[in-house]
């Protein structure tokens, strides 16, 4: 069988052919092209529709769906994963074997992969495209996610029914003029680097009005609350359909928005929620896109206190040159409500946020992609914020995404690590866990008071690595009234030592010194102090002079 449908006429063997030779022979070759194009259509099954497969993950069934439409042998359509769309770009068949090429968002940013699968009877076996994490986010780039095996069968049917928006043709939006830049007001809010819980690393899109309520009364009642945790955040998820006047509806999960923020407020609490300047969500759910205004008033009806606004989907419409001017459309439109609403920037640390993040009103900014529950995770994103120290001032934090403390995937000592790094880093404490089941070793380390107050000192400086020595590394953060917290991390497996000179500090006495973690004053010499660290764990101190 010829499987090829191109062929190029040799110039020597053209100028050879007698001319009256080569018309006939053109003939033969067009007539066989056709017969090749003919057979390859042939042997390409018509995989057309829509295809399903479920795995089981600890958040519960998800689904991967692919719409598939084959026209003159090309693949086109649609790939969703649990969170978002993303359209085939370009495709090929071998036989029963294909190749799809997806076009992918990932931390603010577009990516193709591809999804390889085969045709077997009436299933197809496909290996879906992931995006690849950016460097530092962690985990080994371009693996599937671990909940997710490297193929799975796929049979036509209809996906189960969902609150997500319908897919988007990005080349017929509507264009949206942008304002010129101007510095957006500062809203007073966040002088220390807020305190939460938000519902993304634990639930994912799982979320309901009940869950949220028993996450409430968990903050309320385990200490969480009274220990300076009091935005309880909403991700993505939440989202409905827009009614006939363009208001954004919450979906099934979430009848009363209104009723839930009032209840949240009974608790002694703040209610937060997410969405996107573009049009789709991470999770595929209705954006903002050119409905900032009305969005932020309805928001600011149902007593909304915080907002995380996530670029996905924004990547596809705007340049990241336009990013600032994107956010400040938001920033206006929530300062425009007169309600006094944290806004949250959510863009991966693009586009020199640090430099502009404070001028849209904002008062956090991501400096990275997404963490996830891991050693290798954590670390490579916290270990790599000391450059971004300068940015953070009251009003205005550097965010290396949430806490990950409780939710399984390090030790004990690994999330003492995590949570003394973001004290340091004066990042927001946004935790992520079940706060409904707690180990008492989790809530210690989410509710450590002097610990706490490092984060919170306000001053407001960030803090900056001063050392490295092999795996110890030493940072230090300049606290209020001319006291340092002093941090020595090992990020190795074994114990090692590690070292301060006070003169490093500029202290030319014996200065005060006491372990956060252990709650104690310790001695130290006139010259320094030294202390031994367990493999990944750290030793905080607070140094008064």
């Amino acid at each position: 069988m010829i499987r090829s449908t191109q062929y190029t006429l040799n110039a020597r063997l053209y100028e050879r052919l007698p001319r009256r030779t080569f018309l006939p022979f053109a003939c033969l070759l067009l007539a066989l092209t056709s017969v090749a194009a003919q057979s390859e259509q042939a042997h390409t099954k018509d995989i057309s529709g829509t295809w399903v497969a479920k795995t089981q993950t600890p958040m519960g069934d998800l689904e991967i769906v692919y719409e598939l439409k084959v026209q003159n042998g090309r693949i086109t359509g649609t790939q969703r994963l649990p969170f978002g769309d993303a359209p085939i770009v370009a495709s090929k068949f071998d036989g029963d074997r294909f190749e799809l090429t997806i076009e992918l968002e990932s931390f603010g940013d577009t990516q193709k992969a591809t999804a390889k699968g085969k045709i077997v009877g009436d299933t197809l076996e496909i290996a879906p495209a992931f995006p690849k994490p950016p460097e530092g986010a962690g985990g080994p780039g371009g693996a599937p996610p671990a909940m997710f095996s490297s193929s799975m069968v796929f049979h036509r049917g209809k996906p189960t029914p969902s609150n997500r928006a319908p897919a988007v043709d990005y080349n017929s939006l509507p264009k949206i003029q942008l304002p010129a830049l101007h510095s957006v007001l500062y809203n007073g809010l966040a002088a220390t680097p807020p305190m939460g819980w938000n519902s993304w690393n634990k639930f994912h899109t799982n979320i309901t009005d009940r869950t949220i309520r028993e996450i409430a009364n968990a903050m309320a009642s385990s200490g969480m609350r009274d220990a300076g945790y009091q935005y309880l955040i909403i991700d993505d998820g939440w989202q409905g359909q827009r009614d006939d006047s363009g208001r954004l509806q919450p979906n099934s999960n979430f009848p009363d928005m209104k009723a839930l923020a009032d209840y949240v407020h009974s608790k002694g609490l703040k209610l937060g929620i997410y969405s996107s300047p573009g049009p789709r969500t991470c999770g595929g759910f209705e954006g903002s896109y050119g409905q900032e205004e009305m969005d932020a008033k309805t928001w600011a009806a149902w007593g909304i206190d915080y907002l995380k606004y996530d670029w996905c989907s924004a990547s596809r419409v705007w340049k990241d040159r336009q990013m600032q001017a994107v956010y400040q459309r938001m920033g206006d439109a929530l300062r425009a409500t007169g309600r006094q609403i944290v806004f949250a920037l959510c863009q991966y640390g693009r586009a020199n946020v640090g430099d502009w993040g404070a001028s849209v009103g904002a008062n956090s900014w991501r400096t990275t992609g997404d963490i996830s529950d891991s050693w290798v995770s954590m670390s490579s994103i916290g270990f790599s914020q000391s450059s971004w120290a300068p940015f953070a001032r009251p009003g205005h934090w550097n965010d290396p995404d949430m806490l990950e403390v409780g939710n399984g995937g390090m030790s004990t000592t690994e999330y003492r690590t995590h949570f003394t790094l973001w004290a340091i880093l004066a990042a927001p404490l946004i935790a992520g866990n079940d706060l409904r089941n707690m180990s008492p070793e989790i809530m210690g380390i989410l509710t450590k008071k002097e610990v706490i107050a490092v984060n919170q000192d306000k001053l407001g400086r960030a803090g900056e690595r001063l050392s490295k020595n092999g795996d110890v590394e030493v940072w230090v953060r300049s606290l209020d009234a001319g006291a340092y917290a002093v941090a020595f991390f090992n990020r190795g497996l074994t114990p090692a030592p590690g070292s301060l000179r006070w003169t490093s500090l500029e202290i030319d006495h014996t200065p005060k010194v006491r372990d956060l973690w252990q709650h104690v004053d310790v001695p130290s010499s006139a010259d320094g102090f030294t202390v031994s660290v367990p493999g990944h764990d750290v030793v905080l101190i607070r140094v008064s002079p």
